[in-house]
């Protein structure tokens, strides 16, 4: 059995959680405060959870509370976890739309989709599953940590199973705007050419357009296509909107390099790549940033149209 004790809350030393529970959440059979944090945490603090509650660190209405303590509607529990820390990110998320299964949400520059070296909980799919009652909520594709914009999830691990093989089916269309360095000479263009990523690169995760000079150095090379169309001008830089073809990695940035225009901002696909190379060993200063013209490249998902019932397209934008 648990207990309820009058002792003082640990040290505010580590990382700090907040879980509201819904009344979904109470219906179903994870009611107590262990089954339902359980269902939240990720495996290397399940596995301490117990102790978490009985050190006191567990607590709900400014008490600690007990493991087997029954939740009710409205409740909010408060977790610490002693000597963890992660980064700082905006996760200021936001629900776009939604059916039974599906729900489109936004993200912001910065904040990773799932969890990384240093961050379990500051990510997106974590931030959903505890400030929505989806605690088994699932990514149906990605973005990169840098790039902004709108992200597919299922609700739960049936959807997931329903939807993520037939996801080139479900979202019928994606649409991005990127801030890029200089004007192109062209309104419109498409691109369609082969991604890999290169023997010898300095940065493994670069892809790069083949070269058909030198194929050996490409190894499992991908068709990609994007239409790029010139949104508008501005001194030094230009908004391109930026519709994929097909989803290969990194393709959106590694097309607009290769044109010559790219992203503000990219610490890979600008200027050579030197300020992902340096971060590498230390962190970017402020002149550095100035230099990139931002803190994160200027990227993000702005429409997407959506398939679910096989009659009618649903487009989300942001």
């Amino acid at each position: 059995m648990g207990f309820e004790t009058e002792m003082p809350a640990p040290s505010a030393v580590g990382f700090v959680l907040s879980f509201p529970v819904f009344q979904e959440c109470i219906s179903s059979t994870s009611a107590n405060a262990y089954s339902f944090l359980s269902a939240r945490m990720v495996e290397r603090d399940r596995t301490r959870l117990k102790d978490l509650f009985l050190q006191g660190y567990v607590r709900s209405e400014g008490r600690n509370i007990p493991y087997d303590q029954q939740l009710k509607s409205g409740q909010k529990l408060q977790i610490t976890l002693p000597g963890h820390q992660e980064y700082e990110v905006n996760t200021d998320w936001k629900l776009l739309w939604e059916n039974e299964e599906l729900m489109a949400v936004y993200k912001p520059h910065l904040l990773p989709v799932s969890r990384t070296t240093l961050n379990l909980y500051n990510t997106l799919i974590s931030i959903i599953r505890r400030e929505t009652h989806y605690a088994d909520a699932h990514l149906l594709h990605r973005l990169d940590t840098e790039t902004a914009g709108i992200i597919l999830l299922a609700k739960n691990s049936a959807a997931d199973k329903k939807w993520k093989p037939k996801l080139d089916q479900l979202i019928t269309r994606k649409i991005y705007h990127a801030w890029v360095t200089g004007s192109p000479d062209w309104d419109e263009k498409i691109v369609e050419c082969e991604l890999a990523e290169k023997l010898g690169s300095e940065i493994r995760s670069q892809v790069y357009v083949v070269d058909p000079d030198s194929p050996e150095l490409y190894p499992k090379p991908k068709l990609s296509k994007t239409a790029f169309r010139v949104i508008k001008r501005e001194l030094g830089r230009s908004l391109i909107e930026c519709e994929l073809h097909t989803g290969r990695k990194h393709q959106i940035r590694a097309h607009l390099s290769n044109l010559g225009y790219p992203i503000i901002g990219d610490k890979i696909y600008s200027h050579e790549g030197r300020f992902y190379l340096k971060r590498l060993e230390t962190e970017l200063t402020e002149k550095d940033f100035t230099e990139l013209g931002s803190r994160y490249h200027q990227l993000k998902a702005v429409k997407i149209e959506i398939n679910a019932d096989d009659k009618s397209n649903i487009s989300v934008e942001c």
